[in-house]
């Protein structure tokens, strides 16, 4: 039986649960759930989402939601099948695991406010540029010693910060990219994957 993934075409989180499906090269129906007119707010959906957000991974007895928790869990399950995106060995988890860490607690709130405050056309924007923009210096610095963020090897830690980086640089703040050459060309890495170029011929921005 194939998984289904519950999700919203314009929805980051989803986004990242797609790219992670594509990387694993795991067969799944995707359900759209139009957020737009409600759907993640019907008691149905509520069953499978308590918080009402997508995404939700269904896959047999199993109901997940949370993109983060949700990527873990495929990387873990499909071991051996795609690319491996996780790793087993303590020392490169632990590493692997501080940069998943610093894209949820640091690169993902700054994005999630400036990409609030672009959308919306209000909001103090040089606060949230001036914030990601110390986060980028410091990738800058990481990705002159290694590839990618965990290693040589792309990894989880690259696969969630997709969808902000896809974003940014479809904006002005793609002269953060310019200046920073190494984030710059690991942007350029991770958002050729054939997985993510996937996702990025649905998405809607």
């Amino acid at each position: 039986m194939a998984l289904k993934l519950y999700g919203s075409l314009g929805s980051e989180s989803t986004q990242r649960v797609q790219a992670c499906l594509y990387e694993k090269e795991v067969d799944f129906e995707f359900v759209i759930v139009d957020t737009a007119a409600g759907e993640h707010r019907t008691p149905q959906f509520l069953k499978l989402s308590p918080f009402g957000e997508v995404p939700v991974l269904e896959d047999g007895d199993v109901t997940l939601f949370e993109s983060r928790a949700i990527t873990r869990y495929i990387a873990n399950k499909y071991e051996g099948k795609g690319t491996e995106l996780i790793t087993k060995d303590p020392i490169k988890l632990a590493i692997q695991t501080v940069w998943m860490d610093s894209e949820t607690q640091r690169f993902d709130p700054h994005f999630l406010k400036l990409n609030q405050a672009t959308m919306q056309g209000g909001g103090d924007v040089r606060e949230y540029e001036n914030k990601l923009e110390k986060v980028l210096d410091v990738y800058e610095q990481r990705l002159r010693e290694s590839k990618y963020l965990a290693g040589d090897c792309f990894t989880l830690a690259d696969l969630h910060h997709l969808p902000g980086v896809y974003f940014l640089r479809s904006t002005k703040a793609k002269g953060w990219f310019r200046g920073r050459p190494h984030v710059r060309a690991w942007a350029a890495d991770i958002l050729s994957r054939p997985a993510w170029v996937k996702v990025a011929a649905l998405s809607p921005w």
